[in-house]
């Protein structure tokens, strides 16, 4: 007899499986903390597509005094689709806001709003100028597929605070996916279960295939009782003899996940009982900004129920007419469009969290996969720039109303303290109680982490 059936035979199996998930609703990942946290749970917020620095906070009068002169950094210039244009100012205005007189762009006057709340990174650097690379490696600190994203770590790492609600969910765009699809968000090596409950907020079926459909009139809780009970005798055949393969344990946990979100779920994803006043903070009321607003007022909703890592994303790959951030042809309609809707609902949630006490322990995490640059594409648009673009945080132990590092006089190049995603995930997870050199898994005889070999905590925007 094997070890796996022996397990089997003394009441192991689903038996674990219920343990392990109990073990999880108390908080215990499967690492836990390395030191003392001030952060307990992460919102993620996703600019699919590239949102351009010099339109929205790194603010350069250079542009403006040059425009329309031929953009000459003092070297070539090579760029992902065109040649380089003319220099290009932002199409919108720029004024200092807050005590701390952040230059903000006009395009963001709600977030402009919050800027005392804000640690801005200005001087991020991307290995790749192709999406589907550069959204994986801000997602998961790789640019090839197969990794594990940074909220299925943190799930491994810290296990849940809830047991009727998933670790990790990711709330797409519902215009469609970004690059690279489910695999941004999933759990590449680690055990299966860690990778997100993707959740449709607004739409009539948010949770795919969580309730039987309508016509299904022979389902009754006599059935569904007596068809998870072989089903669950199945699963114990199947499962015995496949020692280390997570994905049918990672299916049970779906299972009896999906058998507690059919309660909790429809109550979470409600928002009619919220007041007028939280509506309108988070733009419910204004057609533009409802759908953005909706779905940052339902991740406030998870978070605040045990949640640890929620992503909201704004844009979606999905052709013509352009519904990203990917601004090739028109960046005034197309960032007018996605920057309006997503500024109001975003400093709703960042003061929808702070009136709630929350913000002190709560991460709200704001990236792109990479910049747009400071010379025009054609006439109206902007090329992709992996050379130096801006991030930022906003509480559960991130400074306010700072700035760290610099982009060159023309937003083109990270010339001050240059860092990538490794050091955002390494002081994200700090912030969590994590040490990101410490938070690892053997996988194929390597010893592998989200920040691979390096990353560096930025202690200059943590309190």
């Amino acid at each position: 007899m094997d070890r796996r059936t022996f397990l089997w035979n003394w009441g192991g199996g689903l038996g674990g499986v219920a343990l392990a998930h109990l073990l999880a609703g108390e908080g215990r990942g499967a690492t836990g903390v390395h030191h003392k946290p001030k952060a307990k749970r992460v919102v993620q917020l996703f600019m699919s597509g590239a949102a351009s620095q010099c339109d929205t906070f790194d603010y350069k009068p250079l542009l403006i005094k040059k425009a329309g002169e031929a953009f000459d950094p003092g070297e070539k210039v090579e760029l992902f689709q065109s040649n380089p244009g003319v220099v290009m100012p932002s199409p919108w205005g720029w004024k200092q806001h807050g005590q701390c007189g952040k230059w903000i762009s006009d395009l963001l006057p709600h977030t402009a709003g919050c800027v005392d709340d804000i640690a801005f990174v200005h001087s991020l650097l991307a290995k790749s100028n192709v999406h589907g690379p550069a959204t994986f490696m801000q997602n998961t600190g790789f640019i090839l597929p197969g990794f594990p994203s940074a909220g299925a770590w943190i799930s491994y790492a810290l296990g849940s605070e809830s047991k009727d609600l998933p670790e990790f969910v990711v709330l797409p765009d519902p215009r469609g996916m970004p690059p690279n699809g489910a695999a941004n968000w999933s759990a590449g090596f680690l055990p299966a279960a860690h990778q997100a409950t993707t959740i449709r907020a607004g739409t009539p079926t948010p949770i795919y295939d969580l309730h039987a459909p309508a016509s299904a009139k022979f389902i009754n809780a006599d059935s569904e009782r007596e068809g998870l009970s072989l089903l669950e005798k199945v699963n114990r055949q199947h499962l015995a003899g496949r020692e280390g393969d997570s994905r049918l344990e990672a299916r049970i946990a779906s299972y009896e996940m999906a058998a507690r979100l059919q309660l909790s779920a429809p109550q979470v994803l409600d928002l009619n009982g919220e007041s007028e006043a939280t509506r309108k903070l988070y733009g419910l009321d204004s057609e533009i900004t409802a759908d953005m607003g909706r779905r940052c007022l339902t991740a406030r909703r998870l978070l605040e129920r045990g949640v640890r890592f929620v992503q909201v994303w704004s844009g979606a790959d999905n052709g013509f007419p352009r519904r990203n951030w990917d601004s090739h042809e028109n960046l005034e309609k197309d960032h007018g469009e996605l920057g309006t809707a997503l500024d109001k609902p975003v400093a709703g949630l960042i003061k929808d969290l702070k009136s709630r006490g929350m913000l002190e322990d709560t991460v709200v995490y704001w990236t792109t996969e990479f910049g747009r640059m400071p010379c025009s594409q054609g006439s109206l648009g902007r090329d992709h720039n992996p050379f130096g673009f801006t991030s930022w945080f906003a509480g559960g132990g991130f400074k306010g109303g700072v700035s760290y590092g610099a982009t060159d006089a023309w937003s083109y190049k990270a010339v001050e303290k240059p860092v990538y995603c490794y050091d955002l995930h390494a002081t994200l997870l700090h912030l969590l109680g994590l040490d990101h050199t410490r938070l690892s898994y053997r996988h194929n005889g390597i010893d592998r982490r989200l920040t691979d070999v390096h990353g560096e905590v930025i202690r200059e925007i943590v309190s």
